[in-house]
């Protein structure tokens, strides 16, 4: 009875109160028909109040949610299904789906006539502007009665998973001379990877390609051998995206952490397109997300990882050992000291192919935050080999990506002008 009485409404407790003063003005006046006149006015929102508690009223919904994967600024559509499971037919529903902050206000409906055997549909839409996994739900029912003196909350339906991905820009051409997942031979690889062993040797044959003579073991055998490749080589390449809190700046969606993100999430999917076999690891080395051994990955796993990526408190790039273990390299840097770039630098040779995108993150920056040494960064990045471009907020993505393949392309022309003096 207590859990019934809970759902008295305003009107019911005013109509309650009053009741109950009636019935003591009865008792003092002596008057016998206000009391029968309390009498009623207090049982009615008890009565009411009570029916409406026990009434088997059934309610069942189904919440799908189209797309369940949706990019940051995009659209998905909510469809919720009502329908009556039990005996009486429920009338004057106010349903109210959880939504959370980031994706809009808390959709509202208001059913007045729910039909029992095909019930109702609805339908509301979010548009996410934050990276994340955001959760709706659950869905609440609020049953009242035709008077309005009692209500009661019921939930019918738990909460959804909507994965809110990064925005991903589509981006033209490669690092040039990669040679990376196009089945190029050795000669254009520059040691962009140490790759897989991709091809057996045969003695030559009329009409083989000189070109796949494979000189080692044709001086070991003494006898012309050639190279069969069995299938197109498969050159590694990781992306190191630096996550760290103090290596960013700005907040919100336009935060330049929210724009390196994004980027990787590009390159990640544009190297897969070209068959390139794809490791993402944090400024730290810790693997996110890494190709199978057959060398395929599925691509939403790399957004699906990237959408619940939080920020790290970590101060200074630590990494131990080669985060890309000799592969070809592309970090996602942020605001980085020379000390914490030396550890990074020192386990890259300038034999291994390093490329680096360094943000401008004081273009980011907002109030009185301290600035970065960017250019210090920037020579002793170039000073070891590495090449390097700048992006600032107002550079579209897929031009800091063509000037990354241009520089990419300079670093391959020096290294073969020094191979041959």
């Amino acid at each position: 009875m207590r859990g019934a009485l809970s759902g008295l409404t305003t009107r019911g407790r005013c109509l309650l109160a009053a009741g109950l003063a009636a019935a003591l003005c009865s008792y003092f006046l002596a008057e016998r028909d206000l009391l029968r006149v309390a009498a009623f006015v207090i049982a009615l929102p008890l009565l009411v109040c009570f029916l409406t508690a026990v009434a088997k009223v059934g309610l069942h919904a189904e919440r799908r949610i189209t797309p369940m994967r949706v990019p940051v600024g995009g659209r998905a559509e909510v469809s919720l299904h009502i329908r009556s499971t039990g005996r009486l037919t429920p009338g004057g529903l106010l349903m109210q789906d959880g939504v959370p902050y980031a994706l809009g206000g808390k959709p509202r409906f208001v059913i007045e006539h729910l039909p029992r055997h095909t019930g109702t549909q609805l339908r509301y839409t979010v548009h996410p502007m934050l990276r994340g996994i955001q959760q709706l739900g659950p869905l609440k029912a609020t049953i009242t009665d035709p008077f309005g003196l009692a209500e009661f909350d019921r939930e019918l339906a738990h909460t959804s998973r909507l994965i809110v991905v990064p925005r991903v820009v589509r981006l033209a051409g490669v690092p040039g001379g990669s040679g990376l997942g196009s089945g190029d031979d050795g000669s254009v690889r520059l040691n962009a990877g140490q790759g897989e062993d991709d091809a057996i040797v045969r003695p030559y044959r009329q009409g083989d390609d000189l070109r796949k003579v494979h000189w080692r073991s044709t001086a070991k055998r003494d006898e012309m051998m050639v190279r069969v490749e069995e299938r197109p080589w498969r050159g590694g390449t990781t992306i190191m995206l630096d996550h760290r809190v103090a290596a960013h700046r700005g907040s919100g969606a336009s935060a330049s952490l929210e724009w390196a993100i994004s980027f990787a999430a590009s390159v990640c999917l544009h190297l897969h397109r070209h068959g390139h076999r794809i490791r993402l690891v944090t400024e730290s080395g810790q693997l996110l997300v890494g190709d199978a051994g057959d060398g395929t990955h599925h691509d939403n796993a790399v957004l699906d990882m990237l959408a619940a990526l939080q920020p790290t408190n970590q101060r200074e790039i630590d990494c131990r050992s080669d985060p890309a273990g000799g592969q070809e390299l592309i970090a996602i840097l942020g605001a980085a000291g020379a000390d914490s770039l030396g550890t990074l630098v020192r386990h890259r040779g300038r034999s291994s192919r390093s490329l680096a995108v360094l943000l401008d993150v004081d273009a980011w920056r907002s109030g009185d935050e301290a600035n970065s040494d960017q250019q210090g960064s920037l020579t002793l990045l170039r000073g070891t080999g590495w090449g390097v471009t700048v992006a600032t907020p107002d550079l579209p993505m897929n031009r800091v990506w063509a000037n990354l393949c241009r520089t990419g392309l300079k670093r391959d022309d020096t290294m073969i002008a020094g191979a041959g003096q």
